[in-house]
């Protein structure tokens, strides 16, 4: 049986087993970084593994002595762009030792920055590459700005230098075009940037007929900083977004996914004033052109149309004269032909309307001639067969009360007159 050991001689035992076994010192190992602080010059973090599902399936707790932290650390964010903190994926060399008191940990002795970076661009890639497969990759790019884009909405950090920095330049522009801009307001680092620019991009779309186009923009920082912008949603919203959207978030050498996504990546707020302002100004040299073209081409009709006039000044008096000479030669030309001509037609008319004439006058005499014996025959006829005329021949009327009697037969009532027509009289008598 062996003999009791204490605790601390155990640890230190399994310390000094770790520390001289070559597999667990100055080993490349890769993790995530968790819970970074700096306390006297000393880098304290946690070093983290995830499975698929982003579960830890490992940590250890990690220190970078400050003596070491001083060369590694400004090399580390010279190369990569950015701060060192918590939730970068590195690749470090680190030696394993169990302190007593403290338990097991890692000192690390160096950074690899490449595999830092190739990280970051390998996520960069692998959003780029769905936004591909999704065919919405194009989609902002392929939107037209309207000519001139006046109507700005700026998604920044409210009272942020690179929003100040846009804004001034915009007035001290010199341009003649007023811009109207109006700032929605976001957070534009940290945990709460997606969801605070998305939803300022929600905002604007509600009322995007009030806009030419959306900047996004923010101030320059260090790669961490920036973390945000390297997100597959508001990549894709921008990717889909109904307005044209303008980058520029950072400095010259700040490249996010955002960037390829967008319908224009300038390297600053400023830059995109700039972008804004060419523009319109473009816009201005297009509409001087036009109305250039106008005035010359007017100009030059103008002239044409007075060397036009003045042609016909001098040319159309002796036009004039010359068409009323042709006009009254050809009049008295027609005059003559027509007398010619009725000359040789009207003689034959007059002589067959006096034939005419004589013949009317015939045939009216012989027809009147004609009428006039006729009427006296019927004249003569009427007298004949008159009342009178046969009275004279000795017949007589009888009438009774007004009335003529025309037959014996007719009944006569007693007392009544009787009156006797003749030619040269009559006799009234009373009836029996």
């Amino acid at each position: 049986m062996k003999e009791d050991v204490s605790l601390l001689e155990l640890t230190r035992l399994m310390g000094h087993i770790i520390t001289s076994n070559p597999v667990t010192q100055n080993v490349w190992v890769t993790a995530e970084t968790s819970d970074v602080s700096v306390r006297g010059g000393h880098v304290y973090m946690e070093l983290i593994e995830k499975d698929d599902q982003g579960k830890a399936i490992a940590k250890a707790r990690s220190i970078i002595w400050q003596s070491v932290a001083l060369r590694i650390i400004p090399n580390f964010e010279r190369i990569t762009g950015q701060r060192f903190a918590s939730g970068i994926k590195v690749r470090v060399k680190a030696s394993a030792t169990l302190h007593p008191l403290f338990g097991l940990s890692l000192t690390i002795g160096e950074i690899d920055p490449s595999y830092t970076m190739g990280d970051l661009l390998r996520k960069r890639q692998e959003i780029l590459d769905r936004l591909k497969k999704e065919g919405i990759l194009e989609e902002n790019r392929k939107l037209k700005w309207n000519s001139p884009s006046l109507r700005i909405a700026v998604i920044s950090a409210e009272g942020a230098a690179g929003y100040g920095d846009f804004m001034n330049h915009m007035r001290t522009s010199g341009l003649r075009f007023r811009f109207n801009t109006r700032l929605f307001p976001s957070v534009m680092q940290g945990e709460k940037a997606v969801d605070s620019i998305l939803l300022s991009l929600d905002r604007i779309e509600n009322e995007a007929g009030n806009w030419d186009g959306v900047v996004i923009i923010r101030g320059g920082g260090s790669t961490s900083d920036l973390a945000s912008f390297e997100s597959y949603e508001l990549a894709a919203r921008i990717a889909c977004y109904p307005l044209p959207v303008i980058i520029g978030i950072g400095h010259e050498r700040d490249i996010t996914v955002l960037d390829y996504v967008a319908n224009m990546r300038v390297k600053t707020p400023t830059a995109a004033a700039d972008w804004l302002i060419q523009e319109a100004e473009r816009h201005l040299d297009y509409l001087r052109q036009l109305v250039n073209s106008v005035i010359r081409f007017a100009g030059d009709k103008i002239n044409g149309e007075k060397v036009h006039l003045s042609y016909l000044g001098t040319t159309l008096p002796h036009i004039v004269e010359s068409s009323f000479s042709a006009a009254v030669h050809r009049v008295e030309k027609n005059i003559m032909a027509l007398e010619s001509i009725g000359s040789k037609k009207v003689a034959p008319e007059k002589s067959r309307i006096e034939n005419l004439k004589s013949t009317l006058k015939l045939i009216l005499t012989n027809r009147i001639s004609k009428s006039r014996e006729t009427l006296e025959n019927k004249s003569e006829l009427l007298k004949i067969l008159s009342p009178e005329s046969t009275l004279k021949r000795g017949y007589t009327l009888t009438v009774v009360d007004g009335k003529v009697l025309k037959s014996a037969h007719e009944e006569i009532p007693g007392g009544t007159l009787v009156t006797t027509i003749l030619h040269d009289g009559q006799i009234t008598t009373i009836k029996q």
